[in-house]
């Protein structure tokens, strides 16, 4: 069944042309050792490195006092109504089985929690060009939660982050802000039974990350320099968002990926001692680089706890694309990194890239096609929603449309059974009252102007 509801205007996140973007409304020290992660720029593709202090990842730990575990890591028991005993398979240890269809309600609100934490990201944007913080974070990092209305949320924000695409445009592409880190408090941490840390990702606003969006050309990833593995391939605009490094932006300090890394690095030695967990979460572009970091801690080996044991990785995806080949997707799944792939079956932003070359064409007669290693492929295990507006059809790809509807109570009913965008268009004509010679006319019409306004 199809639930259709109302919903509200979409947000900026859209993986749209800038032009279009709609705006969202309201809602001690240790001695001083530094570890670093060797990432020389050889091992980024493409890399065209603008000027930065540094090749490395440096992982600064001067403000990583020891601290007493909130609680000791327990053992795990068999009481499942309780988000503190199940945490580990709401964040996919079981790759979600039973718990999606019909959608647990743990995994419902946790989903809806992690989506208002990607939400805020677009609240806190400064989208006015008259303002000293123009395409940067409106606030600071000690109160931005509260500021977006989000005071209650049980996380502190650790740290700003910064990208741009490596662009060759009028003016420059200077980085923008586009997410942060943030660690759960002490009374959060016994809520979830665990210390969460989380990196929220918005997505596409500015002009430069529109045209790094369609750079759908593949190219390797080659994280580790130990092991490049040049048959893990990603998109080449989203690579270049994440490890293009500015070196003159006002607020940056070397590229998105050294700053995520260098972060999330530090507050794992911080809370070695508990049971810790890494959630990345995005919309559209944002849920494509929360990906890639995902693969790149898993890769590198970072997600590590005081006991070397691995510290699980999700990624939490609101209508997010394709991001890399068969190889990205088997490596992902080798490296343990789960995925939940949170779509609305009407929203064309989660088909791209590869609108033919994908999953679903890699195999012809029972056979692999030759390209199939050309083929981008998606990641995970997918939750379909299904939501439609004929009045306003960017919704398809708000952030908001989406959490609204995954807060209805009957969208455990929701299933795959959406229609595509010609039977929406057809319907809607066929409803309204043109003479039949206009019809179709009219039909290419509302269909150029839909897909204009969604970007495609």
């Amino acid at each position: 069944m199809a639930i259709h509801l109302p919903v509200p205007n979409p947000s900026p996140g859209n993986y749209a042309n800038p032009q279009r973007q709609r705006g969202h409304s309201s809602t001690t020290s240790t001695a001083g050792a530094v570890a670093t992660v060797a990432a020389p720029p050889s091992t980024f593709a493409p890399q065209r490195t603008r000027p930065s202090a540094s090749p490395t990842i440096a992982v600064n730990t001067r403000h990583a006092a020891p601290a007493a575990p909130v609680f000791a890591p327990a053992r795990r028991n068999n009481d499942k109504s309780t988000l503190t005993s199940m945490w580990r398979e709401i964040q996919g240890e079981g790759d979600w089985a039973g718990l999606v269809e019909p959608l647990h309600p743990l995994l419902r609100a946790e989903i809806v929690r992690y989506g208002e934490l990607v939400a805020a990201t677009y609240k806190a944007f400064d989208l006015d060009p008259g303002s000293k913080r123009y395409l940067n974070c409106k606030y600071g990092r000690t109160r931005m939660l509260e500021e977006v209305g989000m005071a209650g949320a049980g996380y502190a924000v650790t740290r700003y982050i910064y990208a741009a695409p490596d662009l060759s445009l009028p003016g420059g592409c200077p980085s923008r802000w586009v997410g942060y880190v943030a660690v759960a408090s002490d009374d959060a941490a016994r809520r979830l039974g665990r210390r969460d840390i989380v990196v929220s990702f918005r997505g596409t606003v500015t002009g430069s990350e529109w045209v790094a969006n369609m750079m759908s050309s593949l190219a390797p990833a080659r994280f580790d320099p130990s092991d490049p593995r040049p048959d893990v391939k990603v998109e080449s605009g989203f690579l270049s968002v994440y490890t293009s490094d500015d070196g003159t932006g006002r607020f940056t300090c070397g590229s998105c990926r050294n700053q995520v890394l260098s972060e999330v690095t530090r507050l794992l030695k911080q809370y070695k001692n508990e049971d810790v967990s890494i959630t990345l979460a995005g919309h559209s572009m944002g849920s494509s680089l929360a990906l890639l970091l995902g693969y790149d801690l898993a890769e590198l080996g970072l997600n590590r706890d005081g006991r070397s044991n691995r510290v699980p990785i999700t990624v939490y995806s609101f209508g997010g694309p394709r991001v890399g080949n068969t190889g990205f997707k088997s490596r992902c799944d080798e490296l343990a990194v789960k995925v939940l792939r949170v779509v609305n079956v009407n929203d064309p932003i989660t088909k791209l890239p590869g609108v033919f070359l994908n999953e679903n064409s890699r195999v012809l007669g029972g056979r692999l096609v030759p390209w199939s290693c050309a083929c981008y492929t998606h990641i995970g295990v997918e939750l379909a929603l299904d939501f439609f507006k004929a009045g306003d059809p960017a919704c398809v790809h708000d952030l908001e449309a989406y959490l609204g509807l995954l807060k209805c109570p009957k969208v455990a009913k929701v299933k795959k059974q959406g229609e595509d965008l010609v039977s929406k268009v057809t319907k809607y004509v066929q409803g309204q009252s043109f003479h039949a010679a206009w019809r179709w006319q009219m039909a290419a019409i509302q269909a150029c102007d839909w897909v204009q306004s969604l970007g495609i």
